[in-house]
């Protein structure tokens, strides 16, 4: 946790070392505690160390928690976001010292009726938490529904996948805030997930597809919005020729569908050129708090390792049709939460 720690300092300094250099004056932030909410009032860093298996046991909690709320109006529902806001606090933001035992006793003494607020330790910390971790898994869990004979079944639960199609082979590390020096020296702010060209790339959350088409960094590229604003996610280096699958600005994407097709296209000014290495997907998943942020130099992405273990156990199934040579999935969702 040491390393993971220091390499994360460095992305920071990085990104003060780039303001710097545009003359813009950032604010020191400290990632674990309510400072990061800066005079501006919005929040400036997220350090994202929650575990695959907090979150596992996060969503486990809620659901149950969910269920028998409905059952039984004396019983409150223990949302995941709460759960971890919680957690986060008792351990300054440093999942790795936490248990799925904290979160079981988190949850239980909300489903009791204690209020969120009664538990904590620290009430401005944890409304940072709240609205930080908010911004990351806002849109991991709801409601939604799923074709059932000739109707729809309706359904709580997540509302989220893997980027990597089930079915096919991918593998990953902790690679956030590595150097790479195409264009210009900086730290790697994603995931990469490395398979085969033509893998199926799958659409992690609902959303707005709000920017496809080439960029020199990541190559072929599909940029989605949650429909919330708070998540931008961030797919790139897609297949040469045939990198998207009935993608365009402004559609409205089902978490589970099928999106692109993995690739290896990039690093270079000209278009459709594959110039990366390795097939792989860089998967990004920025944070915004404010629209300054989206493009700005004030950018929040984070680490997605644990983040993309939890995903993989959620695996959208797919199938090719060979009339439109594309895949479709199996799986996706119609998210009941959605805008009209």
């Amino acid at each position: 946790m040491r390393q993971k720690h220091h390499t994360k300092l460095l992305v920071r300094l990085s990104y003060l070392i780039i303001t710097a250099l545009l003359i813009i004056p950032p604010a020191l932030l400290n990632s674990h505690e309510a400072l990061a909410v800066s005079g501006e009032g919005y929040i400036k860093w997220v350090d994202f160390d929650v575990t695959a298996d907090i979150l596992r046991a996060a969503v486990k909690y809620d659901i149950e928690s969910y269920e028998a709320s409905n059952n039984d109006s004396s019983i409150q529902h223990a949302e995941l976001v709460t759960l971890v806001a919680l957690a986060a606090v008792k351990y300054g933001g440093d999942f790795s010292h936490c248990k799925t035992d904290d979160i079981k006793t988190f949850a239980e003494r909300i489903m009791a009726g204690e209020k969120p607020e009664d538990i904590t330790s620290s009430q401005k910390n944890y409304e940072y938490f709240l609205e930080a971790y908010g911004a990351a898994l806002g849109g991991f869990m709801g409601n939604y529904a799923v074709p059932d004979g000739d109707g729809l079944s309706k359904r709580y639960g997540l509302k989220v996948f893997s980027p990597i199609a089930g079915g096919y082979y991918y593998n990953d590390y902790d690679d956030f805030g590595a150097a790479r020096s195409y264009g210009y020296r900086r730290p790697h702010l994603g995931h990469d997930m490395m398979g085969s060209v033509g893998t199926p790339i799958i659409a992690v959350e609902s959303g707005y597809v709000e920017a496809c088409g080439w960029n020199q960094y990541g190559g072929w590229r599909i940029g989605i919005r949650s429909y919330d604003g708070k998540r931008y996610y961030y797919y790139a280096h897609l297949r040469k020729g045939h990198p998207f699958n009935d993608i365009y600005e402004g559609k409205q994407i089902s978490a589970g569908e099928v999106i692109g097709y993995l690739g290896m296209t990039g690093y270079s000014a000209k278009e459709d050129t594959n110039n990366i290495d390795t097939p792989h997907l860089h998967f990004g998943v920025q944070l915004i708090f404010d629209q300054s942020q989206k493009d700005g130099w004030n950018q929040i992405w984070i680490d997605l390792y644990e983040y993309t273990k939890f995903l993989s156990k959620l695996r959208a199934e797919v199938y090719y049709d060979s009339s439109t040579k594309e895949y479709y999935s199996k799986s996706a969702i119609i998210d009941l939460d959605a805008p009209d």
